[in-house]
């Protein structure tokens, strides 16, 4: 575990390097956040983290795993779990994208909590793995959507987002009418986003969808309809 204690070490340090703590109680004030920042603005993270990686290529996928797991679970400031997601995205990885790591992320959904967190990892990382495996992911994100937990129900709503025509429609139906009865506004938003993005594609199917579910709420509605003239 060298490999991980190294990188892991590396990140904190260097972050700790670029912290603004002028910066840092506005961060944590807009994000609301129960954990404080460091005050280090994404442009300037992203430089910081793609440095360490690079350096430090982790040899497998056990030490990736590894490695994000401690840097989420050990973060003492947000910056940090926005660093294990940039982890689970960093280009020598791609190639470990798969169903294996949905336990990882639906962790980091429930545990994350809000949104910062959750959507990148449903767009970025839920998402291409489902265009990539629908036979093994779809069910589970059907199952997501009726969950009790509300954050894995938002991203099997927008785990979609950017897919284009490559979205599953049955899919998105099933996810949105399984939650616009709920009144949390970051499932009726995130409905209303599933929507707005796929009429950049498919303006008729998502007209039509409206019409015909007419218990969608005003949010979803007017988010929905932005795209459709």
């Amino acid at each position: 575990m060298d490999d991980v204690d190294e990188l892991v070490r590396a990140v904190r340090s260097e972050l700790a390097a670029a912290a603004d703590p002028e910066k840092a109680p506005r961060m944590r004030r807009y994000m609301k956040s129960a954990m404080p920042f460091r005050g280090v603005p994404k442009p300037e993270r992203a430089r910081v983290v793609s440095s360490v990686f690079a350096a430090r290529v982790l040899p497998d996928r056990d030490s990736f795993i590894a490695a994000v797991t401690a840097l989420w679970r050990q973060a003492r400031f947000r910056e940090e779990r926005y660093a294990a997601i940039d982890l689970t995205g960093y280009r020598a990885y791609a190639n470990w994208q798969d169903r294996a790591l949905l336990p990882l992320y639906e962790e980091m959904i429930v545990t994350g909590a809000w949104w910062d967190y959750v959507d990148e990892i449903a767009i970025r990382r839920v998402g291409p793995i489902r265009r990539a495996e629908p036979d093994a992911v779809n069910p589970l994100l059907r199952g997501w959507a009726r969950e009790a937990d509300r954050w894995r129900r938002r991203t099997a709503v927008i785990c979609q987002v950017g897919a284009k025509s490559r979205t599953d429609r049955a899919l998105l139906a099933d996810a949105i009418e399984a939650n616009q009865d709920d009144r949390d506004f970051f499932l009726r938003k995130a409905i209303g986003w599933a929507l707005r993005d796929y009429a950049r594609t498919d303006p008729d199917w998502v007209r039509a969808f409206v019409a015909a579910h007419p218990g969608l709420s005003p949010l979803s509605v007017r988010e929905a309809g932005k795209h459709l003239g």
